[in-house]
């Protein structure tokens, strides 16, 4: 193979590659984070709004949650949409005093500034979402 080939090559592997990279930043940017202990005060305390559900497995409400999470995420781009499973990281749900669940924290510059239990649906991710980007 001759060296004009193998640029050729090279370099559409490149430009693959980094669309890969570009589209994957974009789906974490729309999507729903996963928090746990290792992560968890990283995200939180790099400021701005974070909106956090604390759900389990085990929960049916915490369930018929998700989808809806998952769209409001892409509707509201302000707000950093995250989940905490609360039996995967339960010193996070004891700092804040998650008792039931689902219960959905609203994080600015890295305090909790509201909070709301149970299965809101979109009408209550629609109201603190609102609330707190002033509109």
């Amino acid at each position: 193979m001759d060296d004009s080939e193998y640029e050729r090559i090279r370099d559409k592997q490149l430009h693959d590659l980094m669309g890969e990279h570009r589209e994957g930043q974009l789906a974490a940017k729309a999507g729903v984070l996963e928090l746990d202990t290792s992560n968890f005060d990283g995200v939180i305390g790099a400021g701005g709004l974070v909106l956090v559900d604390f759900w389990a497995e085990w929960c049916g409400p915490c369930k018929s949650m998700h989808p809806i999470f998952e769209r409001m995420a892409k509707k509201y781009p302000g707000i950093k949409f995250a989940r905490v499973n609360v039996d995967n990281a339960q010193p996070i749900a004891h700092r804040y005093g998650v008792q039931a669940i689902p219960t959905f924290v609203m994080f600015r510059d890295g305090s909790p500034a509201d909070r709301m239990t149970g299965a809101v649906g979109e009408p209550g991710i629609h109201m603190i979402a609102k609330k707190h980007l002033g509109l």
